[in-house]
């Protein structure tokens, strides 16, 4: 098992990423996780809904993006594909 030698520190928003998930596009189901950022694979828009309950379209989302936005479900209409929530 790898040491982490930060492991008793507060998480804080310029730290790196804890951990990933892969993301399903879906209009009724939220994300198992309120992201931290979400990484970009093939490019496109990006439907979704912020923590704050704001539906925002992030369009010409570029392939290999790490986008710092927290959201709470991303929406069926987003054409970017391979998203990857990270928390």
């Amino acid at each position: 098992m790898a040491t982490d030698l930060f492991e008793n520190f507060p998480l804080a928003f310029t730290m790196p990423y804890n951990d990933g998930f892969a993301i399903t596009k879906s209009d009724d189901n939220e994300l198992a996780q309120v992201t931290r950022a979400i990484y970009v694979g093939g490019a496109g828009n990006i439907s979704l809904v912020t923590e704050k309950g704001n539906t925002i379209v992030l369009n010409g989302a570029l392939a290999g993006t790490i986008l710092n936005i927290r959201a709470v479900k991303v929406l069926a209409a987003t054409t970017a594909t391979n998203l990857v929530g990270l928390v």
